[in-house]
């Protein structure tokens, strides 16, 4: 037991005051989520609330609590009215969100995913570079379960910024930091090579696959996010040959 002044365990504030407090988050977030609006706009998706406050909120389950977090933001483009894009998203609040969910449940990769794959594939170099460096700073909190997302992140650096020192550091990251036994050789060399030697569309399609067929990708959302994009890549890919030999036939 703690001393009058000392801090108090989460486990001793009352559990009518922790349901109280996951309520206000829940009508706080619903409120934003399902009020009426013309359309969405970057000031609509509020700032997170603490870290510790959503601590409590959790009710001891951190995770689950972080899976619906992360629904509700992605699906946070979708408003009555219309569907904005994540280009009109206030990307500071948006990478705040995502780092909120991953101090919730620091083993998800989902989150990154979403901040490489999604969020990070706007027409928009600033914000790009914004939600590429949140990728990277957040890798080195855990490289040896991070690192394919930052291979992400160095491929959009280098073909959508066109931001080879960028690209270059995130790349030369993965193979000094992510050492351990559970990343593959393979994936300390492939980054760099798919950047000197690939471009955009095969550096992702090998990426991904690679993920794939080693069985690193466990968790459902995640499998089926990159099973869709390589399915995606691949289509673009055959469309971009059946333009190429159209133009050849026509040219002979």
């Amino acid at each position: 037991m703690t001393g009058a002044g000392g801090p108090r365990p989460a486990g001793a504030v009352p559990r009518a005051v922790t349901r109280l407090l996951l309520a206000a988050v829940l009508l706080q977030l619903g409120w934003h989520a399902l009020a009426p609006k013309p359309s969405a706009q970057s000031q609509n998706l509020p700032a997170p609330p603490a870290a510790m406050l959503l601590q409590i909120a959790s009710l001891g389950d951190s995770i689950a609590l972080a899976k619906i977090l992360m629904l509700w933001l992605q699906a946070h483009d979708v408003q009555p009215g219309g569907r904005a894009s994540f280009l009109d998203l206030d990307y500071r609040r948006a990478t705040g969100w995502l780092d909120r969910i991953l101090t919730l449940d620091p083993a998800s990769r989902y989150p990154l995913l979403a901040a490489s794959r999604l969020y990070g594939t706007v027409p928009a170099p600033r914000k790009q570079r914004h939600m590429l460096e949140f990728v990277y700073q957040r890798f080195l909190d855990d490289p040896e379960r991070r690192w394919s997302w930052l291979a992400h992140a160095a491929i959009l650096a280098r073909y959508r910024l066109n931001d080879l020192p960028r690209s270059m550091r995130f790349a030369q990251a993965i193979r000094e930091r992510a050492t351990g036994d559970e990343v593959p050789d393979w994936a300390r060399r492939t980054p760099v090579v798919l950047l000197e030697q690939s471009g955009e569309l095969d550096a992702t399609r090998i990426l991904i696959g690679g993920l794939l067929a080693n069985g690193l990708i466990t968790d459902p959302h995640e499998l089926n996010f990159l099973e869709r994009e390589l399915q995606r890549l691949e289509a673009a890919s055959q469309g971009q040959r059946d333009d190429a030999a159209a133009t050849w036939e026509d040219a002979s």
